[in-house]
């Protein structure tokens, strides 16, 4: 009796609390909109979202999809959320500084996060400590999203057969991982900008091997001997194959297939064709350096190419005068002095009453040196 007592009082003190810490809805960021804030996000070279403010808009998009897309939905890509998802997107922009080039990658976090939630409504309500199905109510800490109806309708899709057995087949294969990730809502890439700055790099990212261990590393800091296996696995594979190669080196490493849309050790938002053009678009630092140091060599020696050239044509005008154009050989019938002097050498006839010099300057006739018949 006194068990049932107290089993009733602490479902009563959890579900106070439940309704007492509310859900996320970003106040913070709404109120700051009406004072006229706006908060800029920043992206790294690979089209990730980084900090400052990418937890703050990560944690704002999901609560823009638990308010707009019903937990009923099954394919994200579905036409009908089309307004929704338009909805979400000028929300968005109205509380960051964001460009239309990034709402691809915010619709991808959208539905990820939409997944997230469905999966943790169902764990968390609908089944007991040993996985098995529980016929709960509907949580009143979320009957202002959800209604009765789409709560009724959610349940009846948990307990579906076809979707039982996807859900087994996907809690084997993520249960009991061999090398878990332990830097929990990070996310690689975070990860990654927090080593950068920490190491102070000028590189712009890291590979994928060095960010997958790092990802493995506990509050202990000493990462399991199993993870440092695979990482100097990687090492020595980095000294042999192709930077070409189709497969990653840490696909190789850990003896697993690659999977289509993804780049394993970088996480969510970066794909193989993302990740080619994002390196192409946006050198590195050192490769910059390197780029600006051969445009200066080339613009040197453009520099001083053009000052000899200017030098001898300042020489050849310089002398034209000492040209001796007195010289009378035996000259053909028929040709005549002025001929002869257009056709040498030093002169070239270009029009009427005009010559070129040697260095190409374009002269009258009258300034042909004195002794020259003139035309």
């Amino acid at each position: 009796m006194a068990d049932d007592q107290h089993e009733e009082v602490s479902k009563k003190v959890s579900a106070e609390e439940e309704i007492r810490r509310g859900i996320t809805v970003m106040r913070r960021v709404v109120q700051g909109r009406s004072r006229g804030i706006i908060l800029d996000v920043y992206w790294n070279n690979q089209g990730q979202l980084i900090e400052p403010n990418g937890h703050t808009l990560t944690s704002f998009i999901g609560a823009l999809v638990r308010n707009e897309i019903p937990i009923t939905c099954d394919d994200w890509r579905n036409k009908e959320l089309n307004e929704s998802k338009e909805k979400i997107w000028s929300e968005i922009k109205r509380c960051f500084n964001i460009e239309e080039e990034r709402r691809g990658f915010c619709m991808k976090l959208a539905g990820k996060l939409l997944r997230g939630f469905q999966t943790f409504l169902s764990s968390k309500f609908l089944k007991d400590a040993d996985g098995n199905f529980v016929d709960a109510e509907l949580p009143k800490k979320y009957e202002s999203l959800i209604s009765a109806e789409e709560w009724e309708a959610f349940k009846s899709k948990r307990q579906d057969p076809v979707f039982q057995r996807i859900s087994a087949t996907n809690r084997e294969r993520a249960s009991s991982p061999a090398y878990p990730y332990r830097k929990g809502r990070v996310g690689y890439g975070r990860l990654e900008q927090s080593m950068l700055q920490k190491e102070e790099s000028s590189e712009t990212s890291l590979p994928e091997h060095v960010l997958w261990k790092e990802a493995r590393v506990g509050k202990s800091g000493v990462p399991q001997e199993e993870v440092l296996h695979v990482y100097q696995k990687c090492e020595e594979l980095s000294q042999s194959l192709s930077p070409d190669d189709t497969k990653g080196i840490l696909s190789r490493a850990l003896d697993v297939p690659e999977y289509s849309g993804r780049v394993r050790g970088k996480g969510f938002g970066v794909t193989p064709t993302s990740l080619s053009i994002k390196k192409g678009k946006a050198p590195s630092n050192r490769e910059l350096h390197a780029r600006l140091e051969a445009m200066q060599a080339e613009l040197d020696a453009l520099r001083r190419e053009r000052e000899a050239s200017a030098s001898t044509v300042y020489r050849d005008a310089s002398d034209k005068n000492s040209i001796n154009c007195t010289f009378q050989p035996n000259i053909p019938e028929g040709i005549s002095h002025c001929q002869l002097y257009l056709s040498s050498p030093y002169y070239r006839m270009v029009g009427k009453g005009k010559v070129h010099n040697v260095s190409g300057v374009l002269l009258h006739t009258r300034e042909l040196p004195a002794g020259c018949l003139k035309v």
